[in-house]
């Protein structure tokens, strides 16, 4: 029979050999992401190494790490997680995978970027612009001589996955889930004003018409007008295009109005080719809008910054003018009359300045 004190040091130390194993953690390397060159971090990011560091100031104090564990991740490394995610749009274990983290840790990096990027929305998208009116009004005249523009309008559809709650109500008349967002925007492709909490259903008039930017318009507070398809009704602040333009005045009209009114389409261009995860949200539509948002704030911050644009995918057209006279037949006396009022700037426009 064998001694059972013979045993007991053997027995401890397997013990200790299999609790060191239970405990020890696999910590992969962390990338040192400043040290790599700018087109490197473009591709990935976005963002210059400079533009990250800028990032970095503006977003640290809202997303630092709040833990006492060890090998936590700096503020620069969680924005980062979030740029890589916004700009491929991929799935959080891949954005993980190529960081070296948890899916988990990825899907918390995202959204405490996307919360403290909200904080700035009305710090860089402003309307009309944080420059003078005169200014804007300049750069908008000199791609097509169309007066007195302050800004361009459009909606368009960001897809998002079915949602488990009103599913019917995220349905667009393309038959997908989507986002419906309206987006102004200046002569630059910095974008002014976004409306992102509207279901795919609603309507681009609908978006204006209940928006604070309409609200506004009819408050008297801006001189000029923005420039829209034939989707919405033409307003004194919102100038449409002709259905069936005459020869003369009213094609010259329409001409210069598309070509100047194109800023928006090459500004959602811009935007999706930049941020790709705006190609399908794989979300919620409260956390879709919130991303969205996002987006927008990135997108000014790029382009006040200098960064590099990628090739600009043209957005499709949101032309029906079916469309507009659904709207107008379910609008009250009041509105029917601001739209003849429309018609009535638009034609003194037409004929003061393109004949």
């Amino acid at each position: 029979m064998a001694c059972p004190f013979l045993r007991e040091p053997v027995d401890v130390e397997a013990a200790i050999l299999r609790r060191n194993l239970r405990e020890e953690r696999l910590l992969r390397p962390r990338l040192d992401i400043l040290s790599f060159p700018d087109n490197f971090l473009h591709e990935r990011y976005r963002f210059s190494a400079q533009s990250i560091i800028y990032l970095d100031h503006l977003l640290s104090p809202h997303v630092n790490c709040q833990t006492h564990r060890g090998h936590a991740l700096s503020s620069i490394q969680i924005i980062c997680v979030a740029l890589r995610f916004f700009a491929n749009g991929s799935f959080l274990y891949n954005v993980g995978d190529a960081e070296h983290i948890s899916k988990a840790t990825v899907c918390r990096s995202v959204r405490n970027v996307t919360l403290a990027l909200k904080r700035f929305l009305y710090t860089f998208v402003m309307f009309p612009s944080h420059r003078p009116i005169r200014t804007i009004k300049e750069e908008f005249y000199r791609i097509a001589d169309f007066p007195g523009v302050i800004g361009c309008i459009d909606g368009t559809h960001i897809p998002i996955k079915a949602p488990s709650v009103n599913e019917g109500d995220y349905v667009n008349r393309k038959s997908f889930h989507s986002i419906n967002v309206q987006v102004v925007c200046d002569a630059r492709n910095i974008i002014t004003q976004v409306e992102a909490k509207w279901p795919g259903s609603v309507h681009d008039t609908r978006i204006f018409r209940e928006s604070n930017l309409s609200t506004r318009f009819a408050r008297g507070e801006f001189d000029g007008h923005v420039l829209g398809d034939r989707g919405y009704p033409c307003q004194p602040c919102l100038l449409t295009p002709y259905a069936d333009p005459v020869p003369g005045p009213q094609q010259r009209y329409n001409l210069a109005h598309m070509r100047t009114r194109a800023r928006v389409e090459n500004t959602f261009g811009i935007l999706k080719a930049r941020f790709q995860c705006l190609q399908m949200l794989r979300v919620t539509p409260e956390r879709a809008c919130d991303i969205i948002i996002a987006c927008v704030v990135l997108h000014n911050i790029a382009i006040l910054r200098g960064e590099n644009c990628p090739p600009a995918v043209a957005d499709e057209q949101h032309i029906n003018p079916n469309h507009a006279m659904v709207y107008v037949q379910g609008m009250d006396i009041n509105h029917v009359l601001w739209i003849q009022d429309g018609r009535v700037v638009r034609e003194r426009l037409c004929q003061n300045h393109f004949v």
